[in-house]
């Protein structure tokens, strides 16, 4: 299973999660966003962004009560909460953040 962009090959599982973290480039974010039915925009990536180096730091991806706190600490009360997260990635902030930042499903998440 996988997808192609401009010859390249993205090989992805049967959820269509990147099997190979280090195939993950912008060009494959924007075609698991528009998989994912999510219009990125700057906060978007902002949160993208910050799983990719949470998960480079901690080699896990932080499921959404973690991602939650996290993100408080580092941007602010008012990006971390869960309604926030949840506008920008409805499916499921820690789900479907992760699957467009090329990360694993993070552990608990069904």
């Amino acid at each position: 299973m996988g997808f192609e962009i401009n010859g390249k090959t993205y090989e992805t599982d049967e959820e269509g999660y990147l099997v190979n973290l280090g195939e993950w480039d912008e060009a494959a974010a924007k075609y698991l966003a528009v998989e994912e039915k999510v219009e990125l925009t700057e906060n978007h990536w902002e949160v993208i962004n910050f799983l990719r180096e949470y998960y480079n730091d901690y080699q896990i991806a932080p499921a959404v009560r973690v991602l939650t706190k996290a993100i408080g600490k580092k941007l602010g009360a008012e990006k971390g909460n869960s309604k926030y997260l949840y506008e920008l990635f409805p499916y499921g902030p820690a789900k479907q953040a992760c699957k467009i930042a090329g990360l694993p499903k993070p552990t608990g998440c069904i």
